[in-house]
């Protein structure tokens, strides 16, 4: 079975929320002597995530 993937996309303030939320977790998990593993992961992609520049229509297309 071919694995499900989703593709979320955020401006620059979302994802500067998104990285220190996530971040904010892993502390609160490493203060509570509890695994990380999953959020390490996560952030890392999060923090790494390839940015896009939105498409823009040239004027001939929005006519």
């Amino acid at each position: 079975m071919k694995e499900e993937k989703r593709v979320l996309t955020l401006d620059q303030y979302e994802h500067g929320v998104m990285v220190n939320a996530l971040n904010e977790l892993r502390n609160d998990l490493i203060e509570e002597k509890r695994p990380t593993d999953a959020v390490d992961d996560l952030l890392l992609k999060t923090i790494d995530a390839p940015t896009r520049k939105q498409k823009r229509r040239s004027n001939d297309e929005t006519r």
